[in-house]
């Protein structure tokens, strides 16, 4: 029974060897996703409807990383649609401040709360998830993209550290061979599915093949879709100031 029991021990150690470190994974899913400096870009927000365009609006996105935590502090400005152009959204640490310059009034805002389609707040702001989630490994196996294509993927199970972050619980699916994140799936406090996001049409933009779409489905509709597109990436200067919430009255675009 002693050498079973010693060959049983040396592979369970082998296994857990060869499993990869969950947190380290998400982390480099997040390089993927999101660049290393300061920077720009463009956020486009369609809604569809049973496969009828039903609303879109358009952001300009300035992020820069919190030297301290690593966490993105991010300014969103709303270019389109036209009511909405020069709204802004300001994303410090976990606090998000929506500011309208019609009213001149800042208020507090959920990440929980939705922006436009099955888009919320919280997903419109630059993210690293490893610094606001655990991860571990559940399962290596193979996957359908959002181009029906099979990857080999980790599938990690990620829960909230604190409770004020956009998601309770994700489930995640990360390319075993390049970590780029593959697909997601949501969860509410309850339990219940709210939605599920594909990463796709990944592309060279500051030196590292990224997504440059997301598309999110329903967690009960499947016919209620938004999709979210990334383009204009560009390294920039995010000034200090633009990241203080009394500074949103005076916010002028560079």
């Amino acid at each position: 029974m002693k050498p079973l029991l010693a060959v049983a021990t040396l592979v369970v150690a082998a296994l857990a060897h060869a499993a990869p470190d969950a947190q380290a994974l998400l982390a480099a899913s997040d390089a993927v996703r999101n660049p290393d400096k300061p920077f720009g870009l463009t956020t486009t927000l369609i809604e569809y409807r049973n496969g009828k365009q039903t609303d879109t609006s358009t952001l300009a996105v300035y992020s820069s990383a919190d030297a301290n935590s690593g966490q993105f502090r991010s300014l969103l400005r709303f270019i389109a649609p036209k009511r909405d152009a020069d709204k802004l959204m300001l994303k410090s640490g976990n606090d998000l401040w929506f500011y309208d310059p019609a009213s001149k009034a800042t208020i507090r805002i959920s990440p929980q709360q939705r922006l436009l389609g099955q888009a919320a707040n919280g997903d419109v702001v630059t993210v690293n998830l490893a610094g606001d989630y655990s991860a571990s490994v559940a399962a290596e196996e193979d996957v359908g993209d959002g181009d029906k294509q099979q990857r080999h993927a980790y599938k990690l199970e990620l829960k909230a550290k604190t409770p004020d972050v956009t998601y309770h619980r994700i489930e995640m699916w990360i390319d075993a061979a390049n970590k780029q994140p593959v697909k997601a799936r949501f969860y509410a406090e309850s339990g219940s599915l709210l939605k599920t996001a594909y990463y796709r049409r990944y592309q060279q933009q500051l030196g590292v093949n990224r997504p440059t779409e997301t598309v999110i489905i329903d967690g009960l509709d499947p016919n209620w879709v938004t999709v979210m597109r990334f383009a204009d990436y560009a390294w920039r200067d995010v000034p200090e100031s633009w990241l203080q919430r009394d500074f949103l009255p005076r916010f002028k675009p560079q």
